[in-house]
């Protein structure tokens, strides 16, 4: 079981860079319009879609992406502590 633990905990890491790499992507002309962007984009818009419908945009600053990190690492704390209890 350490294992699942390993991989999931891993698993929301990675998800975590990805979306703060997508989010600074937007400051650069262009970069989401390359292969990459487009990959980080089918993956973390599914998820920040989620965020926006609730949080509108502060002029032009959009700060969903800081709910929706927040939000991933508060899942990731809760698993650990649920890891934790269960003697994993």
């Amino acid at each position: 079981m350490s294992i699942l633990f390993t991989l999931l905990n891993g698993a929301f890491t990675i998800y975590s860079y990805a979306l703060i790499i997508y989010i600074l992507m937007s400051w650069f002309p262009g970069a989401r319009e390359s292969q990459f962007g487009y990959f980080l984009g089918r993956l973390c818009e599914p998820y920040l879609e989620q965020f926006r419908k609730f949080i509108p945009p502060i002029g032009m600053i959009d700060i969903s992406p800081i709910a929706a990190i927040f939000t991933l690492q508060l899942a990731r704390i809760g698993l650990n502590q649920l890891f934790l209890m269960i003697g994993w």
